[in-house]
């Protein structure tokens, strides 16, 4: 950890000691009227390490703070989950996803930007579940707001759904790359009750998952092209591309562009002007 980070770490922690309620930790007024702010001996108990390492940690000074000792200290300031994150990064650890984590839809002002996107898109949370889509995207894959929600999950629906199997002329090789995927966006999440069942769900519906999944591929995203067939209007070509979105980093956007020099732009339209708005 360099000079200025220790500074800065140092800092926070002494502003968000003295925002605390001392009511909230159980602990009486500092004389009559001091109602705000721990003592720096009341956070180092609390975070069960010495008073003289923590004065040390907010002096800046140049010492090995732990992952676990910066989250106990960030759960006694009852830090929220970026300043939590903001902590261990500037106590030079990279914050790991949280686990569990369950996003049934996509916020409104993200809505409104997939919305606003002619092409094909959709929303993925942390499990894979499908929280959120356009219109082009159900103008490509009709069947997405038929499905139950427990069922909308992006790899669920590549591994069970007949119709979309007969989509992907490439099936064999998208489904072993998107279980890559998975598997390495899901590493800090292994043994999660989230993530079991996911896989256990799987597992028990595919012979094809479990199979692909006892290799244990690890592949990071990486933009691609990808091709569909549609029942309507044929082959469709796609640029595959992902943004996550700052605000909300456990949501990733997937974004189809139709690839250059293919007819999809021009079938696309003729999908749009066929399908209603739901």
């Amino acid at each position: 950890m360099n000079e200025e980070r220790r500074r800065e770490l140092g800092q926070f922690l002494r502003d968000r000691r003295g925002a605390l309620v001392r009511a909230e930790h159980g602990l009486p007024p500092i004389g009559r009227s001091r109602m705000m702010g721990l003592r720096r001996e009341e956070i180092a108990a609390f975070s069960a390490v010495s008073v003289t390492w923590y004065t040390w940690l907010e002096q800046g000074r140049d010492i090995n703070a732990s992952r676990q000792v910066l989250e106990s200290v960030g759960r006694v300031l009852r830090l929220s989950t970026a300043e939590a994150a903001y902590v261990l990064a500037l106590g030079g650890h990279v914050a790991e996803p949280a686990t569990g984590t369950v996003i049934e839809s996509v916020p409104p002002h993200l809505q409104a930007l997939l919305d606003a996107w002619d092409f094909p898109a959709f929303a993925v949370a942390p499990g894979w579940g499908i929280a959120g889509w356009n219109h082009a995207y159900e103008c490509l894959y009709s069947r997405i707001s038929e499905v139950a929600p427990e069922q909308r999950n992006l790899l669920w629906l590549i591994f069970t759904d007949p119709a979309l199997h007969r989509m992907l002329p490439d099936w064999d090789v998208t489904s072993q790359h998107f279980v890559a995927e998975f598997r390495a966006e899901a590493g800090p999440r292994l043994g999660s009750m989230t993530h079991t069942a996911i896989v256990a769900k799987l597992q028990a519906a595919s012979p094809e998952f479990a199979q692909i999944w006892a290799r244990h591929s690890v592949k990071g995203f990486a933009s691609r092209q990808r091709v569909f067939v549609h029942p309507v209007v044929g082959e469709l070509v796609f640029d595959q591309h992902r943004l996550v979105p700052s605000d909300v980093p456990d949501l990733h956007f997937v974004l189809y562009v139709p690839t250059a020099g293919t007819p999809t732009k021009q079938r696309l339209a003729e999908l749009a002007e066929s399908t209603p708005k739901r």
